[in-house]
């Protein structure tokens, strides 16, 4: 975009982009600055695969009061389409910058179109619009959220009537009505104050919530031994949306002895004490892991932000505390529940586990054993989802027994369709209670799992493109990698390449091709004998490009230092500049 069009979008927003004083200020702080206007105007924010996501500011580019509004006109005329005789749309929000105004904003943009919309009073999971959404017979939903993103961003998630994230089809069809708009000219900017009045909006009722809890407390498999254990928990929301579902529900399960980490208990968008307020790092659990030693606590759990993901931290046998990956509560979640729903008799005929193609290959083999059927399906947890509605127009539903991804999403039932950090946190607060009334620790547990099926390292790497040319240069590695992949590293050879663009798996050994039965999506997967497996996607949310390593050795060192090869290999094709 030439420098005249950019300059005369910014004109064209200090003049007409004035219902937030914050957006004006921030464009007359930038006049002049060539760089600042680019990285604001040279896009649009686009909605993606369920909605939008982006940092926080004024301009095309940016999450604000114009974009969301523009996304929800484009997701109303949709809905007017395929329900013309009146939609009804669940929306919640989180702990984040804005969140609130935004899903205001946004509630105020449906009812203006006459679309009815049920809305949480204040800050919720993720998982209780998914709910929400099926509860109260909704068509969509919003939640306005980023995850486990920096605080300068914000977004939102939007949502079918399965109380999935919208599928890649429906994604389509809001897209092509948001392209017709025009941001200031075309959106129905409504007032929720007076929606609330009419009754066009209408807050949530307790009872649906009260229908969440006891959903959720329903996938207990040993309710009885939360109250028996003598655990002691420490619990940090990261200052997002937990505190109050996790703490209700451990709480009414048995686990009282509870110690909430008080920097982060409550809600603030700028995470004052965790920048990334991301349960799968460890700078985000530093303050959780303090007073962890502190209280000398068995068993450390963080929510993120919108509580749709949970990390945790178990106490070893010096009195430290070791960080558990997401595969690993995932793997030993699933075993847990196969092992004790087969002693306790409550195991559905032709069970099956769902998980995320990223994740680790050790629920194979922990499938495999057991003889439960495992469904790999496209990173992102709405395809986990379609799956489970698939079984439920079976009357299948119970079928499933277990879902998670890698990235510290897990849920157990069908009541929702989205990863659930409430249930979650029940559930591995129940499994750590199980093995500590048989004498063992969550690291004893893990590492009996390891010594039966072996050490599997999984690792993730990231690569960030910032900006115009960050975009450019992702598309091109992405490009480059399917002919110039590394053949081989540390002497195994590459055995099977999967090009889920293209839609094939190429068999290296004979060049034969098989059909991959996904949707198309911009992904490579290189096998390698040993078992090694490298998989490289852009992220669909963030500007980065993900590689998941998973190596298998006799023991953990062999295992990570198989990693560390093939990341040096794989690092180098990323472009890096230094």
């Amino acid at each position: 975009m030439d420098k005249a069009r950019l300059n005369a979008l910014y004109e064209l927003w200090l003049e007409k982009a004035t219902a937030d004083p914050d957006l004006t200020q921030e464009l007359v702080k930038i006049r002049g600055n060539d760089n600042e206007i680019l990285e604001r105007f040279y896009r649009e924010l686009e909605f993606g695969t369920g909605g939008i996501r982006g940092v926080l500011g004024a301009g095309l580019n940016r999450m604000n009061y114009y974009t969301v509004n523009k996304a929800t006109q484009g997701l109303a005329n949709y809905l007017k389409r395929i329900k013309p005789e009146g939609a009804r749309v669940a929306v919640g929000y989180d702990s984040r910058i804005k969140s609130d105004y935004f899903s205001k904003s946004a509630a105020a943009v449906l009812a203006a179109n006459g679309i009815k919309v049920f809305m949480y009073d204040e800050l919720k999971p993720t998982p209780m619009v998914s709910f929400a959404i099926r509860e109260l017979g909704c068509d969509s939903g919003i939640n306005v959220t980023a995850s486990h993103n920096p605080s300068k961003f914000n977004g939102y998630k939007a949502y079918g009537p399965d109380g999935c994230q919208l599928s890649l089809e429906a994604s389509d069809e809001v897209i092509k009505e948001i392209k017709k708009l025009d941001i200031f000219d075309d959106v129905k900017f409504g007032d929720f104050a007076q929606s609330l009045s009419d009754g066009m909006i209408e807050y949530i009722s307790k009872d649906v919530e009260e229908a969440y809890f006891k959903a959720v407390k329903s996938q207990a498999i040993h309710p009885d031994i939360y109250a028996k254990s003598g655990f002691k928990v420490v619990y940090t929301p990261l200052n997002g949306a937990g505190n109050k579902p996790v703490r209700k529900v451990l709480s009414e399960m048995g686990i009282t002895n509870i110690v909430v980490v008080p920097e982060q208990e409550l809600p603030d968008g700028n995470f004052p004490t965790c920048p990334y307020p991301n349960p799968e790092f460890r700078e985000a659990l530093e303050v959780g892991l303090a007073l962890c030693e502190k209280e000398n606590a068995d068993l450390l759990l963080a929510t993120d932000p919108d509580c749709d993901r949970v990390g945790i931290a178990a106490r070893n046998k010096d009195g430290g505390y070791e960080l558990f990956s997401g595969n690993e509560v995932g793997v030993m979640l699933l075993e847990y529940v196969i092992k004790e729903r087969l002693a306790l008799g409550t195991m559905p005929d032709e069970p099956i586990a769902i998980k995320s193609i990223v994740s680790t290959t050790l629920t194979d083999a922990i499938c495999k054993k057991y003889g439960v059927e495992l469904i790999d399906v496209l990173t992102g947890f709405k395809f986990i989802g379609e799956q489970i509605g698939l079984l439920e127009k079976q009357g299948e539903t119970e079928r499933c027994i277990f879902a998670y991804e890698e990235s510290y999403g897990y849920l157990a039932g069908s009541y929702v369709r989205d990863k659930d950090a409430v249930v979650a946190s029940m559930l591995i607060c129940e499994m750590a209670a199980f093995y500590h009334s048989r004498g063992l620790s969550l690291i004893e547990a893990r590492a009996e799992m390891y010594a039966e099926y072996g050490v599997y390292y999984n690792k993730i790497d990231n690569f960030a493109f910032e900006g115009a040319a960050g975009m450019q240069k992702m598309q091109e590695i992405m490009k480059d990698l399917r002919t110039v992949y590394p053949k081989e590293v540390s002497g195994a050879k590459a055995r099977v390449l999967s090009d889920f663009l293209k839609g094939t798996k190429l068999d290296l050994s004979n060049s034969s091709e098989t059909p991959i039965n996904l949707p198309k999506s911009d992904m490579v997967i290189v096998d390698y004998e040993g078992n090694a497996t490298v998989i490289v996607r852009p992220s669909g949310t963030e500007p980065k490009i993900k590689i998941y390593y998973t190596t298998v050795g006799k023991t953990f060192d062999d295992a990570k230092k198989l990693y560390a090869e093939y990341s040096n290999v794989f690092s180098k094709m990323m472009k890096i500049d230094n």
